[in-house]
């Protein structure tokens, strides 16, 4: 039985199974209303707001995709998910454009409809949550670039929008891909120095015997092929902020260089003997654990400290799979360009969100990217996401942890490791037979064989 009252509305035009589903849910905890057709179904949501609707796509008089364009045009939070018979792409991309959360194909089982509802108010609950951390923010100003309203992402926004004012150093800490170039812009942005030069160095595409020089210049003459003066990157940036990418992998030859201009503002050019003053604001990024680097000898301890007054911690994209769908979108609007919008259908978006992205948000672009040139009508399907298979994804890690099933190297024959192995494919993707073929490396003949020699049914 349900703690929370949550309101659902059955929109069908079949009467057994509207009374069905309705003592179904109630028995369940929910309060249900129902409705028989689109024009009821409207009536209904103008007197009242509900949780959720489960919405027939065929209904006489008014269509559900005409109730769904109410819902999004009057109940912004109505979780919405659609029931239909056959799935046809038009329609499917036209609904998730008007905001329906999710699908359900005909026939179904109950435990499979209250996993979907659960989704879909999990989903609900997450939208306020974020709401309220993002009324927090409304008065800072948010790059353009930065994607996600996950409850990690807020709270990491919300101190650096604290931070961004100040003068003081940062560190941002994450992984590759995960965007610590964009939490540098939000800080920068949102500082006093936001009208002066954002200047940006990965230290790590740098050789080490021209790193110097990049950061502090070089007098004439200084080294081979220094025929005139140049100014470093510190100079550059005076009266801005200075971003240096990548900070774990200066060389310590630099390092105590880099620590007296942190610590009193004056540099010497590579080759001269006359010292400078830069006025900057450093905010320093790295994918390594420094305290580790300073156990090893490879960085200064004093610098660390030095850089990190304040510490931000940039979430890999596994820990808020719920800004994938914002991600996605953000994507395909913005970094495709294709002649017409394209979708992504909830099959293959549910396949996305499973996926452990190793190389975060950068992975996640090039994915979307490939699988909107292949994709037909318009509707990236789950044939179209190419994921790759092993030790990097999580797509397998139900199957592969499943009581007492082989593994490999155990005591089993072959065939009871490929039957599993086999059986994880198509549930992983939804029983997709040609994408499941293509995954296993075998041919869809061969494929519909071992379904029939394995015994394999679909759940």
């Amino acid at each position: 039985m349900k703690t929370e009252t949550i309101s659902i509305l059955v929109v069908d035009d079949e009467e057994a199974f509207l009374q069905a589903i309705q003592d179904f849910l109630t028995q369940e905890g929910y309060k249900v209303e129902v409705a028989k057709d689109g024009v009821l179904a409207i009536n209904v949501l103008q007197q009242r707001i509900f949780d959720l609707v489960l919405l027939d796509i065929k209904l006489p008089r008014v269509d559900g995709v005409e109730v769904l364009k109410f819902i999004h045009d009057h109940s912004f939070d109505t979780q919405v998910i659609m029931l239909t018979g056959v799935r046809e792409p038009k329609i499917v991309v036209e609904c998730m454009k008007l905001g329906a959360n999710n699908f359900i194909e005909k026939p179904y089982t109950g435990d499979y409809l209250l996993a979907i509802i659960e989704d879909a108010m999990k989903h609900k609950r997450l939208s306020i949550e974020n709401k309220v951390l993002k009324s927090e923010l409304a008065r800072h100003t948010f790059s353009g670039n930065i994607v996600g309203e996950s409850k990690p992402m807020l709270e990491l926004l919300n101190i650096a929008a604290k931070v961004a004012p100040t003068d003081s150093p940062v560190l941002i800490q994450g992984a590759s891909g995960t965007g610590k170039e964009l939490v540098a812009n939000f800080l920068h942005k949102n500082s006093s120095r936001k009208d002066q030069q954002f200047v940006a160095l990965n230290c790590s595409s740098i050789p080490e015997n021209l790193l110097e020089s990049e950061l502090f210049g070089h007098e004439k003459g200084a080294f081979t092929d220094a025929h005139i003066m140049k100014q470093g990157i510190v100079e550059i940036a005076n009266g801005g902020t200075l971003f240096l990418d990548e900070i774990g992998e200066i060389s310590l030859l630099i390092q105590p260089k880099l620590l007296r201009f942190l610590q009193t503002g004056e540099f010497r050019r590579v080759g001269g003997n006359k010292n400078f003053k830069s006025d900057v604001r450093v905010i320093s990024a790295t994918n390594k654990n420094l305290h580790d680097e300073i156990s090893t000898g490879h960085f200064r301890e004093d610098l660390l400290y030095r850089i990190n007054v304040i510490t931000l911690s940039v979430p890999a994209l596994r820990e808020r799979p719920e800004d994938v769908p914002l991600l996605v979108d953000y994507f395909l609007k913005n970094r495709v360009r294709p002649h017409e919008l394209k979708m992504i259908e909830p099959k293959a978006l549910e396949l996305l969100m499973k996926y452990d992205w190793p190389g975060n948000v950068r992975e996640l672009e090039n994915v979307i990217e490939r699988a909107s040139i292949l994709c037909k009508e318009n509707l990236i399907c789950v044939e179209d996401i190419a994921l790759p298979i092993g030790k990097r994804t999580g797509l397998f890690k139900e199957t592969a942890a499943a009581p007492g099933g082989p593994q490999i190297g155990s005591a089993v024959s072959i065939h009871e490791i490929e039957k599993v192995h086999i059986a994880g494919v198509l549930k992983t993707v939804s029983w997709n037979k040609n994408t499941a073929s293509q995954i296993l490396g075998i041919s869809l003949k061969t494929l519909y064989t071992k379904i029939q020699q394995y015994n394999l049914i679909k759940p």
